[in-house]
């Protein structure tokens, strides 16, 4: 059983729940109705996990070649390709039921172009372009717009914002991620940007844009009534920590200083959930 969990990558998940929970709480009217999150979240959870497993399914000979993925289940020889193939799908098809007949259908809409669009582009064009991790980008920030949708039945441009940030959030996780995999990403044929560009300019060069590009993006809420002061004050901060961790790696650009952009990463979304959250509340 572990080695199917493993499969499904739960750390992810659980950052994809966030994120999901994060659109339905902008996106809810009146009460929350904690039956609808409930369904929301499980199918959400299904069709995250069900994509991780085909994820792992369709890449597993490359896992093998690289230090980082060689012990996952299906390359360490836990579960066979087959009956990962197998649960991947069961996974799919459980998520898709959940929302459609759970949830509402614009959600189920969404949670199939996001799993479309995931293994079917992003997989397969990570050993043809390095341009994968733009198309990556799309449904890896999709979460927020299931939850709006599954609370108001619509999207509004709150949830596009909510969208946004997470969009331009990933390409400094990822290309931090990049760099400090590069060695390993080469090995298995991988086209990420610092495989095709081993120097490191042009990964430092857009770690850097996106950092700064967020800044503004992350502010919306507040220019759009999402939130007050109290955000926007924390929106900044956090902007300007993730920001310097990532003018740092452009200096000089070490492994080391990746692994920094990769923690501020880390550290910058949950704690601005936080902020959206506690300033909407008005707890303070």
């Amino acid at each position: 059983m572990r080695s199917y969990l493993d499969l499904t990558k739960p750390r992810i998940t659980w950052l994809i729940l966030m994120s999901t929970g994060i659109g339905y709480f902008f996106g809810h009217q009146g009460s929350v109705d904690f039956l609808l999150l409930f369904n929301c979240l499980l199918g959400t959870a299904l069709i995250a996990s069900g994509t991780a497993t085909l994820n792992q399914w369709y890449e597993h000979d490359a896992d093998a070649k690289m230090n980082r993925t060689s012990q996952r289940p299906i390359p360490a020889g836990k579960v066979t390709p087959r009956n990962a193939l197998l649960f991947g799908i069961a996974l799919l098809v459980a998520g898709e039921l959940q929302l459609g007949w759970g949830v509402n259908p614009l959600t189920a809409w969404l949670g199939l172009f996001t799993v479309a669009s995931y293994l079917c582009l992003y997989t397969p064009m990570k050993q043809r372009t390095w341009w994968s991790t733009t198309v990556g980008a799309f449904p890896g920030a999709m979460p927020p717009l299931l939850g709006f949708a599954a609370a108001r039945g619509v999207l509004t441009i709150d949830a596009w914002i909510l969208f946004a940030i997470i969009f331009l959030w990933q390409f400094p996780h990822f290309y931090a991620i990049a760099w400090m995999y590069r060695d390993d990403y080469a090995k298995a044929g991988i086209q990420m940007l610092p495989v095709v560009e081993p120097d490191g300019a042009s990964t430092s060069r857009q770690i850097l844009g996106f950092a700064i590009a967020l800044i503004p993006i992350s502010l919306l809420p507040s220019f759009f009534q999402m939130t007050g002061n109290l955000y926007l004050a924390a929106a900044l901060v956090l902007g300007g920590f993730f920001l310097k961790s990532a003018a740092r790696l452009s200096r000089d650009r070490t492994s080391l200083n990746a692994r920094g952009v990769l923690k501020a990463s880390v550290m910058y979304l949950p704690l601005l959930y936080l902020a959206l959250i506690i300033d909407s509340y008005k707890l303070f």
